[in-house]
């Protein structure tokens, strides 16, 4: 796994990254045009039942300790805290009637609360 460096040059989005499907990329980009930014971070927060929840918002720097993904002319911007427990994700942009959200796929992910909003990942 690559390490954040400085120049916090952009990193391919191999396996062990972050990827976007083309519709998470889709929306992201209404966003940051909409609202502008660097890009899109992607963290993590204890809370919940299982432990961890995903916080996901427009950046509006890169910091010196992100890794930066870049997919389709969009930056990824990931934490080196979430980096262990995000490694491998795939971010993905459903629409189900009225529900419009991010889903990840997380193969780190070991168990989930009922409700889905936290998740626990191994050790």
């Amino acid at each position: 796994m690559a390490t954040a460096t400085q120049e916090n040059q952009a990193e391919a989005a191999p396996e062990r990254g972050v990827r976007l499907t083309d519709a998470a990329v889709g929306r992201v980009r209404e966003f940051l045009d909409r609202d502008g930014g660097a890009g899109l971070r992607i963290d993590v927060r204890r809370t919940g039942c299982s432990g961890w929840a995903y916080d996901v918002e427009l950046a509006s720097e890169i910091g010196d300790s992100d890794h930066v993904f870049e997919q389709d002319g969009l930056k990824v911007l990931v934490s080196d805290k979430a980096m262990p427990m995000v490694a491998g994700t795939t971010v993905d942009f459903v629409q189900e009637g009225l529900v419009r959200e991010f889903r990840f796929r997380n193969p780190n992910v070991t168990g989930e609360c009922g409700c889905g909003e936290s998740f626990t990942v191994g050790q």
